[in-house]
């Protein structure tokens, strides 16, 4: 199929058979596991998954390719194509109690973070992740306090996740070729969360204030949230900007009552 990437669809295609090999040994899959590729492009990493034995579901949006991967796959029994929106799929209807899902993918640079943001949704059915990702977005998911790439990503990502940087993957490796480094992540979501929060909403309204305004000191950037003085009463220094603030602190901040102030 001579199929043409799509810029609306964020399409580059994996065609490094290096780098292929490199994703195959670092996932480890295994006969009978149940796996989900999202984004699945041309197949490059759908066929030898399923030469692993693996019962898979692809998820793909672009009509064209759905019906150039239902030929090319056409005898694959153990295969399930999903034409749809990963960005709106509901992941819990692809499994039951007693199994969790592995979730691969070269997720698109323009929905990256929204598509993220979408599978912690579900991630009480998801045994692990491997992703394709912009590097940049990588490195801001693992980035540690202090760092400057750390933010919202990082504290939300770590919540939920174990989150491991693999190895990273040249523009070349892919066709078109983008003009930014790529990195493979794995996530892996804690089994007992790391921190004590009320809500993940709570965690996530405090979070998104700090970093919405994160050149301010967090006694300006969450004043709408709380007075300086219960930012103290927990030990955290309100003079510090909101990169220097770690998940278990934003955690504490998160259980305190939140001022209601009109704007």
């Amino acid at each position: 199929m001579n199929h043409k990437a799509r810029k609306r669809f964020g399409q580059n295609f994996l065609q490094d058979h290096n780098v292929i090999y490199n994703i195959l040994s670092n996932i480890q899959a295994e006969p009978n596991e149940h796996w989900v590729e999202i984004g699945p492009g041309l197949g490059a990493i759908t066929e030898p998954l399923l030469q692993k034995k693996v019962i898979l579901d692809v998820i793909e949006l672009d009509r064209d390719l759905v019906t150039f991967l239902k030929a090319k796959f056409i005898d694959a029994e153990n295969m399930t194509i999903h034409s749809s929106d990963a960005l709106k799929f509901d992941f819990s209807t692809l499994t039951n109690k007693t199994e969790k899902l592995r979730v691969i993918g070269n997720l698109p640079y323009n929905i990256s973070t929204p598509l993220l943001f979408h599978l912690l949704e579900n991630t009480n059915c998801i045994e692990d992740m491997h992703f394709m990702l912009q590097k940049e977005v990588v490195d801001r998911i693992c980035a540690d306090p202090g760092s400057k790439k750390y933010g919202r990503l990082s504290v939300m990502l770590q919540y939920y996740c174990e989150a491991e940087l693999v190895f990273d993957v040249p523009p070349e490796s892919f066709d078109p070729i983008p003009k930014v480094m790529s990195s493979i992540v794995k996530l892996t979501p804690h089994e007992i969360p790391p921190v004590k929060i009320e809500s993940v909403e709570s965690l996530n309204k405090v979070v998104t204030a700090a970093f919405s305004q994160r050149r301010k000191t967090i006694r300006n950037s969450l004043k709408k949230l709380f007075t300086e003085e219960q930012i103290s009463s927990l030990q955290i220094d309100s003079t510090l900007r909101a990169e220097s603030i770690s998940l278990s602190e934003y955690a504490l901040l998160s259980q305190l009552p939140i001022n209601i102030e009109e704007n």
